[in-house]
C-alpha cells in the first residue's frame, strides 16, 4: 500500500506522528513476526518546499511529482481548533493548491483519508458532497454551515465511502491509521493495536460536550440553558419555543441547521450527559437518576443510554471509574 501523507502548514503534530509511528510499527511486525515484507510505503509530501507543524517543527516534505502514484492519501488535521482560526486558514493559497491536488489524485484512482480538521480540506475540494462523513465533533456546526451537501454524522468515529474514509476528532488519526492497516491485514492491525494499547472505536458520542456545540448559535445556546433547567419536567417543543420567544418551527429549523438534529434529539443528548455525570459521581441508583432526567423508571433510561452510547449502565460505571 503506497501512502502519501499530505503535510500542510501548521498541521496538528500528533496527526502526523501517530500515523508515522503506527505504520512503522506495522512494517516492523510484518517483517519480523509475520514473515512478510513491509506492507506500507509511506511518503510525506507537500505543496510547499518547507512546512512547519503547529508546534513549529520543520518537516522534510517530498515534492509532488507525476511519478508519485499513491493508493491512499492521508490529510492530517490543521492545528486550527476554532472557527476563528480555521476559516481564514481554509482560504490560504496552499490549501487551494492542496484541494486541486486532491482532486487530481482522486481522478487517478487514489483513495482519500482525513481525520479531525483534515476533513474540512477534503470537503473544500467537494469530494464529500452527497456522501456520508464525520469530523471533529466540536466543529460540526461550522462543517454543516460550510458544506450543506455533506451527510455529516459527527457521532461516528470512522465513515468509509467510495472515495475513501473520514475519521473523528484528534486521536481519530490513530483510529484511521489502524483502519488502513486492517484493510491490508486484520492480524497485523490486531498486533499494532495491542502494542499501542489502542483499538478502532466506532463512536465519538461518549466524548461530545453538548453545550460546546450550542455555543455556535445564540438561539441554540438559549435552548440548551432552558433544556437543562427542564430535564426533570420533560420535553415540550411548544413550551421551549414560547420561553425563547420564537416559533416551534423556527426552533426545529435552527436545531437542524446547527446541530443536525431535532430539538428533542438534543434534549435527549443533555439527558444522556446528565445521566453519565450522575452515574459517575452521585452513588444514586438507576431509577433515581432516571427521575432526575425526566423518566418514570430506569428501564427507559437504560434503553436511551444503550442507543446513544452503545454501553449499558454497568459498563458506563466501569468506564468512568
Amino acid at each position: 500500500m503506497r501512502i502519501a501523507i499530505l503535510a500542510l502548514e501548521g498541521l496538528f503534530d500528533t496527526g502526523l506522528t501517530v500515523a508515522l509511528d503506527a505504520f512503522a510499527i506495522a512494517n516492523r511486525f510484518s517483517a519480523l513476526q509475520m514473515g512478510g515484507t513491509p506492507r506500507f510505503e509511506v511518503s510525506i509530501v507537500g505543496v510547499r518546499k518547507k512546512v512547519r507543524t503547529g508546534q513549529g517543527f520543520s518537516i522534510p516534505v517530498q515534492a509532488i511529482t507525476p511519478a508519485l502514484k499513491p493508493d491512499w492519501v492521508i490529510v492530517p488535521a490543521l492545528g486550527t481548533g476554532t472557527p476563528e482560526l480555521l476559516v481564514p486558514a481554509l482560504a490560504r493559497p496552499d490549501i487551494r493548491q492542496a484541494k486541486a491536488q486532491l482532486l487530481a489524485w482522486h481522478a487517478e484512482g487514489a483513495q482519500i483519508a482525513a481525520s479531525c480538521i483534515g476533513t474540512f480540506v477534503v470537503a473544500e475540494a467537494g469530494l464529500l458532497d452527497h456522501r456520508e462523513a464525520t469530523t471533529t465533533w466540536w466543529l460540526a456546526p461550522l462543517f454543516r454551515q460550510r458544506y450543506p451537501h455533506v451527510l455529516l454524522d459527527e457521532s461516528r468515529m470512522l465513515v468509509p465511502t467510495d472515495i475513501g474514509v473520514t475519521a473523528g476528532a484528534a486521536m481519530g488519526h490513530l483510529d484511521l491509521t489502524l483502519w488502513l492497516i486492517r484493510k491490508a491485514s486484520p492480524e497485523l492491525a490486531a498486533l499494532v493495536s495491542r502494542y499501542l494499547l489502542a483499538d478502532i472505536r466506532t463512536t465519538q458520542a461518549l466524548y461530545i460536550i453538548p453545550n460546546h456545540l450550542a455555543q455556535a448559535d445564540p438561539l441554540i445556546l438559549r435552548f440548551e440553558r432552558w433544556a437543562r433547567d427542564h430535564l426533570k419536567q420533560g420535553f415540550s417543543l411548544q413550551q421551549a419555543a414560547a420561553a425563547l420567544a420564537t416559533s416551534a418551527r423556527s426552533l426545529q429549523r435552527r436545531c437542524q441547521a446547527v446541530l443536525g438534529k431535532s430539538p428533542l434529539d438534543y434534549f435527549q443528548d443533555l439527558r444522556v450527559e446528565r445521566a453519565q455525570s450522575l452515574l459517575h459521581g452521585s452513588g444514586m441508583d438507576i431509577d433515581a437518576i432516571a427521575a432526575e432526567v425526566g423518566y418514570i423508571d430506569g428501564a427507559t433510561l437504560r434503553t436511551l443510554l444503550r442507543q446513544r452510547l452503545g454501553r449499558g449502565v454497568r459498563e458506563l460505571r466501569a468506564d468512568l471509574r
